[in-house]
């Protein structure tokens, strides 16, 4: 609960008023309370994550933890704006603090050196949300269970090269969802041109049931049913499973430094794993290879925009959420949601 501050109009004070007036003009005082009453982890300092720490930051939490064990290395100085100058060799978390805190003095914003597999389960309970970026498959899965066990609402999300997506998993959701109702106000006048009407914004609340990742990246292809979703669903969806798998073999992900025995890789896994989702390794073509490796800052942008805006409606509670992929193509230039796990 938000305690009231004196001086300030519904329970913020003067200063946060001033700060997020626009903000609470566009979704209202309520949510912006609620999204100020909010602890966020965010896992992983690279691009990525310095764009959904930036876009947390500026609209409001109460705190937001950035953790990261690893150290800065030269990649990250190509989209990781916040990591300054001079910095290599440093952990990553430390070294984006100053300037992470610099975007918003009113939010609370820690850096935590340590592993994120570290970390007991009762780490997690403590916020409001947990957002993980440049985790294997298997730590998404284990902590995304301890979330939804706790209600903590989850997020995932990574770059690779001019692709990137974002998971979320909210448990059981509500949300509020303006709508505008058009009605006529002129008695006695028949439908025309010339029929008076005005606009009635309404708030209905709605209520929404996610599912878990596990599940979201089991779907069973086989069927004859399925086999015609798979047609319609993003090639990106299949993508992720490739380097998912890439990175836990690996430890790592595509390297432009080993271009050519990564490419060959990547083929490899998308032989396998498509041919074990039995799909057609068509829904995937070879040409996929050339725009996986490395993180580009226009994409960690874009992902980061929608990540941190998906973040902020779900503890805000304003606006239909994700529901529960998001998925963009660099190439193309567009983004897909889709909704997949359990039929």
């Amino acid at each position: 609960m938000v305690e009231k501050e004196e001086g300030g109009p519904g329970g913020i004070s003067e200063e946060e008023a001033a700060q997020y007036d626009r903000q609470i003009r566009l979704w209202g005082l309520e949510a912006q309370k609620r999204l100020r009453a909010s602890r966020v982890l965010l896992v992983g300092m690279k691009g990525l994550g310095a764009e959904v720490a930036k876009n947390l930051i500026l609209a409001g939490v109460k705190g937001l933890t950035i953790l990261d064990h690893q150290q800065v290395s030269q990649e990250d100085t190509r989209a990781q704006f916040l990591i300054p100058g001079g910095s290599l060799g440093r952990n990553r978390a430390q070294a984006s603090l100053e300037r992470a805190q610099n975007l918003n003095p009113m939010v609370d914003v820690k850096a935590d050196p340590e592993s994120v597999e570290s970390k007991p389960e009762e780490f997690f309970t403590q916020f409001d949300a947990v957002c993980l970026t440049s985790c294997s498959r298997d730590l998404m899965v284990k902590i995304n269970q301890i979330c939804h066990k706790n209600s903590v609402k989850f997020f995932t999300g990574d770059v690779f090269g001019y692709h990137g997506y974002m998971f979320a998993d909210l448990g059981e959701h509500e949300f509020v969802e303006e709508k505008t109702k058009v009605t006529k106000v002129t008695p006695g006048v028949e439908d025309g041109p010339d029929t008076k009407k005005a606009k009635l914004d309404s708030e209905t609340t709605m209520r929404v049931v996610f599912c878990r990742l596990k599940e979201a990246l089991a779907v069973d292809w086989s069927g004859e049913k399925t086999a015609a979703v798979a047609k319609r669903t993003a090639p990106d969806y299949f993508l992720l499973q490739v380097l998912l798998k890439f990175r836990t073999e690996n430890g790592r992900d595509p390297s432009p430094q080993n271009y050519s025995q990564d490419s060959e890789l990547l083929l490899q896994l998308r032989r396998d794993i498509l041919e074990s989702l039995g799909v057609s390794a068509d829904l995937l073509p070879d040409e996929f290879v050339s725009y996986c490796f490395s993180e580009m800052a226009p994409v960690c942008a874009v992902v980061g925009g929608v990540l941190g805006q998906e973040v902020v409606k779900a503890l805000s509670q304003r606006d239909p959420p994700h529901n529960n992929f998001f998925f963009f193509d660099g190439i193309k230039g567009n983004g897909i949601v889709e909704c997949l796990g359990p039929s």
